[in-house]
């Protein structure tokens, strides 16, 4: 009797055993564009119930999908972030996805509305991934897809400093606020802009450049704070400006 037990607890044992190694062997056996595909579902949908479930939470919200946008690339490529290090592509789905839900509180509520950005949210997302797959498999061997990967995501990073700078503004909160995020967002942002043509590893050539497009940016959004304008229009040009560096090397690489 004690013998038929010990076989049958094994026996549960080993099947649970199996039953686990089989479900990490299928999340992990999935190629890329599927973890990608898998991934702009349910960050769309969680954006899409979310904020109509828990609108008065949305940049906690906003934060959470941002996190879990970075969580879902980190599963998609984390064989050759392994090999390279190529951390600078987890930046701009970062903000990509934050820039987006925060945006969400300055359209209207109407469903066709929220609709309509998700489904505009899905398609850059999915392009985005499959643009920072394109640059970390570029950094270590040369591919034909490059200069596509390079126009998609700066046309995103365009999009996400429009909104992350138009939400800030819109808040007319005072100064000294706005200078810290705006510091904060532009240097990342600008800094994952200049990466994307030299795909270093190392931070340390790009420091520069970066830091002094980031101060001529930030201090000319202090002089259009002080300036009576929309947000909108302040967004609009502080995005030109933004835009103008990296979309020059653009033309000419």
């Amino acid at each position: 009797m004690n013998r038929f037990k010990f076989f049958n607890g094994s026996r549960g044992r080993t099947s649970l055993n199996i039953s686990k190694r089989a479900k990490k062997s299928f999340i992990f056996s999935i190629d890329k564009r599927q973890k990608f595909v898998i991934g702009t579902i349910i960050l769309s949908l969680g954006l899409f119930l979310t904020e109509f479930q828990f609108s008065r939470s949305g940049i906690i919200i906003a934060l959470l999908v941002s996190v879990f946008t970075n969580l879902f690339v980190f599963w998609a490529v984390y064989k050759d972030i392994k090999e390279n290090k190529a951390y600078q592509v987890f930046i701009l789905p970062f903000f990509y996805s934050l820039a987006f839900s925060l945006f969400y509180f300055l359209t209207p509520t109407a469903f066709l509305a929220r609709l309509l950005l998700t489904i505009v949210y899905a398609f850059g997302l999915y392009s985005l991934f499959l643009s920072q797959n394109i640059f970390i498999v570029s950094s270590f061997r040369t591919i034909q897809l490059l200069s596509g990967a390079r126009i998609v995501s700066f046309v995103i990073t365009l999009i996400s400093f429009f909104f992350l700078t138009n939400i800030v503004f819109t808040f007319h909160i005072t100064i000294f606020p706005i200078i810290v995020v705006m510091l904060t967002y532009t240097y990342l942002l600008i800094y994952h802009s200049l990466w994307t043509y030299t795909l270093q590893k190392t931070p340390q050539p790009l420091s520069t450049w970066v830091s002094a497009l980031t101060i001529c940016l930030v201090e000319s959004a202090t002089l259009l704070w002080l300036w009576p304008s929309n947000p909108t229009v302040i967004a609009l040009f502080l995005t030109g400006f933004f835009g103008f560096p990296p979309g020059k090397k653009s033309r000419h690489s």
